[in-house]
């Protein structure tokens, strides 16, 4: 009797940038179980190159392109029936937007589950055309898609009270990294790391990792830093990533005169050694659903600063593995980096907490076991026969 082969799974995304959902589809693929599931990735746009289909393709799953340039775009998306057929795939993934109302559709038509994973909250201040484009996106989740996987319990509240969908829709499963590939840190020399950053050997040393952009906060951390010094002069602070509010803060940090304290590295691929390099690690993000980055600095052993947003309190438990602090706030910002920089045994501390929680909650082996048990029941509900 032949072996029944593996159910093809399509996962459908927007563009493949080095956003974190392009991240964490990285780290999914990578453990997803080919035996059970064989993996199809397809793109709807090129973002600054696509750099993440790169890494997928070594991981030798293929990488489709099917242009379409929008929601509206319902004469290119129609391709995406005959691609699912041509493949003929059993279950579609869906992350992002303009996939996720032609995913759900193209499911639907072919007869086959449709499961979204939502990342996201909307923006307060959102136009009118996103406005109606967030609209048309939680009418193709009530009705397109089987089953809404939220990555944290804020997000997942936050689609029932906005977009209306089902609680028995709703899973909540929290973003997953390899622990383990950020362990690798501790075994760096942080002293030839800090020298090729320009940063002294015995420096207290806080860091943040982060796509530039003004919802990040980090201009609120700049501004605080002239008060951080006058407590610990040999403070210094890396920024890490690119962004399109890089220049903004570069030029704020200039005016605060701390070009030679506040050092931007760029987009960098040695992060573990980074972390493992550094003393306390701050997010201080005005909004985010649940920043895969602060499971990264746990998973380093760095005690963590952050704001009380969206899903952070679910990661950061005061006391336990870092700080929590209002959004915005310059003077709690400065007041928490402090006290942690000021006590390198309590920083220790929290480090070691954030190792125990980063393996309970966010183990990427264990959140994909978890997501391939969610393929499984759809596709025994959809194919009983099988």
């Amino acid at each position: 009797m032949s072996k029944p082969r593996p159910d093809r799974v399509s996962f459908l995304i927007d563009s493949l940038g080095m956003g974190g959902a392009e991240r964490m589809l990285v780290n999914y693929l990578r453990h997803l179980d080919t035996n059970r599931y064989e993996p199809h990735v397809c793109v709807f746009r090129i973002r600054d190159g696509n750099p993440i289909a790169a890494e997928i393709e070594r991981l030798g799953v293929p990488v489709d392109l099917i242009p379409v340039s929008g929601i509206r775009d319902f004469k290119r998306a129609a391709s995406l029936v005959g691609y699912l057929r041509k493949h003929r795939i059993d279950l579609v993934h869906t992350q992002l937007e303009t996939v996720t109302v032609h995913g759900g559709i193209a499911a639907k038509i072919l007869g086959i589950p449709a499961i979204h994973t939502l990342h996201t909250f909307a923006y307060p201040n959102a136009t009118a055309r996103e406005i109606q484009r967030s609209k048309v996106t939680w009418f193709a989740l009530r009705n397109f898609h089987d089953k809404i996987i939220a990555v944290s319990q804020a997000v997942g509240e936050y689609a029932i009270a906005e977009g209306r969908v089902p609680r028995e829709k709703i899973t909540v499963l929290y973003n997953g990294i390899d622990t383990g590939y950020f362990r690798r840190g501790s075994d760096i020399d942080r002293a030839a790391v800090r020298k090729a950053l320009g940063i002294p050997p015995d420096a207290a040393l806080a860091v943040t990792v982060a796509v530039l952009r003004r919802e990040k906060g980090i201009q609120y951390l700049i501004e605080a830093w002239p008060e951080i010094l006058e407590s610990v002069p040999n403070a210094y602070y890396l920024v890490v990533g690119a962004g399109p509010y890089e220049d903004q803060l570069k030029s704020l940090a200039a005016t605060y005169r701390l070009t030679d304290r506040v050092l931007f590295a760029g987009a960098r691929s040695d992060i573990p050694a980074i972390l493992g390099s550094s003393d306390l690690f701050v997010l201080p993000t005005l909004d985010d659903v649940l920043p895969t980055v602060l499971a990264e600095a746990m998973a380093s052993g760095l005690a963590v600063v952050a704001s009380r947003v969206g899903g952070v309190p679910e990661m950061i438990e005061p006391g336990k593995n870092g700080l929590l602090v209002p959004p915005g706030d310059q003077t709690q910002l400065a007041a928490a980096c402090i006290r942690l920089l000021r006590t390198p045994e309590e920083a220790r501390r929290l480090g070691q907490g954030g190792l125990a929680i980063v393996e309970a909650r966010f183990n990427v082996r264990k959140q994909v076991r978890e997501l391939e048990n969610t393929y499984r029941g759809l596709l025994e509900r959809t194919f009983p026969s099988r």
